[in-house]
């Protein structure tokens, strides 16, 4: 049996608790920001309505926003999946409350977490970007990193919980100054939009380089730029009436997109030291990605093609670009094309397939299988993730 030392997971996820925004806005927005209200609620094809012989559901209230609580957003705990709706009360309380969630790391062989966000504000702030009050909206993304840094990873969660922000995702100005601000606190990952144009966003080629002050803002105070698949509000399908299964077996294209246009915009040509950290997309396809967007970078290279890269590709992926895995046989079996010191280990917790609370067993076997060495080992659970998401500013050195 392998030795599996204390794992540092990097995609976890928190419940945003009822008062995070109500307890933090101005007099003047209570009414308006985000609040928890629970109703009885059954289904009307896509949408939830009220209901007085309905479900039990607590319901995320937000300007023109009506978003009900998922069971499958805090799915740990419970035997059968469901879309059905829930109330804080009954899902997990490690979901969203600090000492229940340090209990359970405890108990999953779980030595560090980097949370995204869940529910209301989705994986990196568009509910806050589709809201037409910017002022409001600007005030909710400060006041969750006040929560994150100041309450969720502080006190006896300090090296445990580590801070994950967000920013204002209309204005790259004002990000780079959330991305400073939270730095300065000690926060020193972000989590961003694998894609910026489907939020009708400038994309990373934009003429004006829109991005580069906020990607500065990183680099200068060695921000992780952490990317969670679906964060782009569109999941890769064939058809318009495939089932959920067909997007959740897809899903990896989107970090595969991204990472080529981090390449091939010239964005990790123009910031040296900016490091992206991919949630939740495993690696398997990361060394054919790499073999092809070299081969092409020789075959069509100049501006015609939008290829001036004065390096092949994969250059600028080294010891910068991070993937992670929780059951990814293929990628590990690659490790050595793809770099064994770009893969991390996550656990996914509290969402449906979350691997507690049987992590350690998973990971053995996954490592097993793997046939990786006690050296690999390490890196994968521990290791890469110190250096990628700069954990030694925590403490945690080895």
């Amino acid at each position: 049996m392998l030795d599996i030392p204390r794992i540092i997971s990097v995609d976890d996820h928190v419940l945003e608790p009822p008062d995070l925004w109500s307890s933090r806005m101005p007099a003047k927005y209570r009414d308006r920001g985000p609040r928890i209200v629970r109703k009885k609620l059954s289904r009307a094809g896509a949408e939830a309505v009220e209901a007085q012989d309905g479900q039990w559901g607590d319901v995320w209230y937000y300007d023109d926003l009506v978003s009900p609580l998922l069971m499958l957003s805090a799915a740990v705990g419970f035997d059968r999946l469901s879309f059905g709706f829930a109330t804080f009360d009954e899902v997990r309380p490690g979901a969203w409350k600090q000492t229940e969630r340090l209990a359970d790391m405890d108990a999953d062989h779980i030595d560090v977490s980097i949370c995204f966000p869940n529910t209301l504000p989705r994986f990196c702030g568009q509910t806050f970007l589709e809201r037409s009050d910017k002022e409001l909206a600007l005030l909710c993304v400060q006041a969750y990193n006040d929560w994150m840094i100041d309450e969720w990873t502080a006190g006896s969660a300090r090296g445990r919980l580590i801070p994950l922000g967000m920013v204002p995702l209309w204005d790259a100005g004002l990000a780079a100054a959330e991305v400073r601000r939270n730095a300065a606190r000690g926060c020193f990952a972000v989590t961003f939009t694998e894609n910026p144009e489907p939020l009708g966003l400038p994309t990373l080629y934009s003429s004006d380089r829109f991005w580069d002050p906020f990607f500065a803002a990183c680099q200068e105070t060695d921000t992780t730029v952490c990317m969670h698949i679906g964060s782009s509000s569109r999941m890769p399908t064939t058809t318009s009436d495939a089932p959920f299964i067909i997007g959740s077996s897809l899903d990896w294209i989107n970090a595969m997109g991204s990472m080529l246009d981090y390449v091939f915009s010239g964005t990790l040509q123009r910031f040296p030291a900016l490091k992206l950290a991919y949630s939740e997309g495993q690696v398997g396809w990361m060394p054919y990605i790499m073999e092809r967007a070299d081969k092409k970078w020789e075959e069509f290279h100049g501006e015609d093609f939008g290829n001036t890269l004065p390096e092949p590709p994969s250059t600028y992926l080294r010891g910068r670009v991070y993937g992670c895995v929780f059951d990814d046989d293929t990628g590990l079996r690659n490790r050595d094309v793809i770099g064994m010191d770009r893969i991390c280990y996550e656990t996914d917790y509290p969402h449906a397939q979350a691997t507690f609370p049987n992590t350690k067993k998973i990971a053995t076997e996954m490592c097993e299988r793997a046939g990786l060495a006690e050296d690999e080992v390490y890196a994968l659970m521990r290791g890469n993730a110190i250096r990628a998401f700069g954990l030694e500013r925590f403490d945690i050195t080895a």
